[in-house]
């Protein structure tokens, strides 16, 4: 079997920030990389369930909502993919850092979270989440769309 482009990321070198992973025709895949691969800190299960959660309703409810595809967590615990369409670099930095910034400060109940709405309702953190999506903001606030290329990552 051919090798698979996203393993082709060097993933010992890879830092946080916000990558192109992939274009499908007009789908955009993004590396949404809240955490450095393999250094042992990782996004409890929690935090990324409740980040799921906030992240979509969040984007989904933006000025950026049509173009926004799906938002889904990393098995690798490490971050997130967002599936965009018709939509700039800018356009998806700034719809990632205004999610953020929502998640950081969001109190209140997490929707989508009651038993009839999600699969594992129970395994949520908002705590977690909060304290993730603010550690993560620091990176995204010194983000530029020059800083988000994966070119010194490839093996």
């Amino acid at each position: 079997m051919k090798r698979i482009p996203s393993f082709s990321i060097d993933h010992t070198r890879l830092k946080r920030g916000v990558y192109p992973s992939r274009q499908d025709d007009d789908v955009m895949t993004w590396d949404v990389r809240m955490k450095e691969p393999n250094h042992g800190d990782y996004l409890s299960q929690g935090a990324l369930h409740t980040i799921e959660h906030l992240f979509a309703t969040y984007a989904r409810n933006s000025k950026w909502q049509d173009g926004i595809i799906y938002i889904g967590p990393m098995g690798c615990r490490t971050g997130m993919y967002f599936l965009t369409r018709g939509l700039s670099e800018q356009d998806v930095l700034d719809c990632i850092r205004e999610s953020y910034r929502f998640m950081a400060n969001y109190e209140g109940e997490i929707p989508g979270a009651k038993e009839e709405e999600c699969g594992n309702y129970r395994e949520h953190s908002l705590e977690d989440c909060r304290r993730e999506a603010a550690e993560y903001l620091k990176v995204l606030e010194n983000l530029t769309t020059a800083d988000m290329h994966y070119q010194y990552f490839l093996d």
